[in-house]
């Protein structure tokens, strides 16, 4: 007997582990779901859907900013709710199992509903550093054949901003190039940036037997450029997002600090396509360089920002679109803008094949895939260029081209239109 009852507690205890694991995975999977932060527009409608056990519940100091409203439905194990924005603001919705334990608590942020007038034209920007670019490290020779490494010995690296000499600010490399000479050898204080914190080396400048010019032993630049697309302005204030993601330096992979830097027009002059395991190209050349369209603010990892001079004309865009949240995106058919060999804008077909929940801003965004035959054509897919070509959906701006797949150049990355927005400021 005894031996019946211990097998049939062990078969209970078993058959109750197994039913606490099931619920606790469907739970986990379904929690994926919902995302920690919500961004959504005055006046918009959203709704939310917590499957068994789940339910939400709206906290007291958020009447003001949103109203929810739980849904009548059939199916039990579905929980819906209408959520809908009164004002701007922050609100909170308290996540809940069984509708009393309190499992996480969702942000919403109610924001001014923003139209943006797309781009899809191609660009040159040309970026003035933030002091000079250590780019090189060279040993000098002295009179007396000694080799000095300044670099070495001082713990300068490639990838460092040099931002001041004796406090003068650094304007480009042949600012630091007299000053250096005019030290006579004397010790100067240089001010250093890394990682965006700033450090100061005491240094001689050395004597070089080739040419008896003081040396730093540093090679330096202030100026980077390239091409790529348009991806939004405001039609009010001007302010405008390109590329989706940061300009680099081509010798240290560092994201450049820029002071200030111009956006002119840029025509194309080859396209060369896209291959497994070879990136394609758009190639561009900067078009009437003395009347830039643009000044450029900021370069950050998810684009370059800054204001436009006047509106640009467009045959596909005149007037403004509304943005798309991530939650209102939706895996299916789509549409991207850019400019290939024909120097004109034009609209093709994507797929987004693929939405990643994130609840901070990532260059990596979403996956799309080209369908549209003609740019299949042109290009073979996504290419190098083509960064910043906005995504259309619904009539909605929901995002930019940032990456190609190298291994496969149909399908590429783009990032969420609100994580562009965020480094403007709206």
């Amino acid at each position: 007997m005894n031996y019946f009852k211990r097998k049939s507690i062990f078969a209970i205890s078993f058959f109750c582990i197994i039913i606490i694991a099931l619920v606790y995975g469907f739970t986990f999977q379904v929690l994926k779901q919902i995302p920690q932060e919500y961004n959504i527009s005055v006046g918009d409608e959203h709704i939310l859907n917590a499957h068994f056990p789940l339910s939400f519940s709206m906290t007291v100091d958020t009447e003001s900013i949103i109203e929810l409203t739980k849904l009548n439905q059939k199916r039990r194990i579905q929980n819906q709710f209408e959520l809908r924005t009164v004002d701007k603001g922050t609100a909170h919705l308290d996540l809940k199992i069984l509708g009393f334990v309190p499992y996480r608590t969702i942000k919403v942020n109610v924001v001014p509903k923003l139209h943006l007038i797309p781009g899809g034209q191609s660009i040159g920007v040309k970026l003035n550093t933030e002091g000079v670019l250590v780019v090189g490290i060279a040993e000098i020779q002295d009179d007396n054949s000694i080799n000095h490494n300044i670099a070495e010995a001082n713990d300068i690296r490639i990838g460092d901003s040099l931002m001041y000499i004796d406090g003068k600010s650094i304007n480009d490399a042949g600012h630091v190039a007299e000053l250096v000479q005019g030290s006579d050898g004397s010790e100067m204080k240089l001010t250093f940036k890394r990682n965006g914190n700033e450090f100061t080396k005491n240094i001689n400048p050395v004597k070089a037997a080739e040419g008896e010019t003081y040396r730093l032993g540093l090679w330096v630049r202030d100026k980077t450029a390239g091409v790529g697309t348009l991806t939004f302005y405001d039609p009010v204030s001007y302010k405008f997002g390109a590329l989706g993601h940061g300009i680099t330096d081509i010798d240290t992979g560092n994201l450049v600090a820029i002071r200030d830097g111009d956006m002119m027009k840029s025509r194309v002059i080859s396209v060369e396509q896209g291959q497994r395991g070879k990136p394609g190209e758009i190639r561009g050349v900067f078009h009437e360089m003395h009347n830039p369209i643009g000044r450029l603010e900021k370069n950050t990892a998810f684009g370059v920002y800054g204001e436009l001079f006047s509106s640009l004309d467009s045959d596909l865009y005149n007037n403004p679109l509304p943005i798309a949240f991530q939650h209102e995106i939706q895996q299916g058919p789509a549409q991207i803008l850019t400019t290939t060999e024909d120097n004109e804008v034009n609209i093709y077909n994507i797929e987004i094949v693929r939405l990643n929940g994130q609840s901070k801003a990532d260059s990596k965004s979403l996956v799309i895939k080209v369908t549209d035959d003609t740019l299949l054509e042109k290009t073979g897919g996504i290419v190098q260029g083509m960064s910043g070509s906005p995504i259309i959906q619904n009539n909605k701006i929901v995002g930019a081209v940032t990456h190609v797949l190298v291994n496969d150049p149909t399908r590429g990355y783009g990032i969420y239109i609100e994580w562009m927005l965020e480094q403007t400021n709206y």
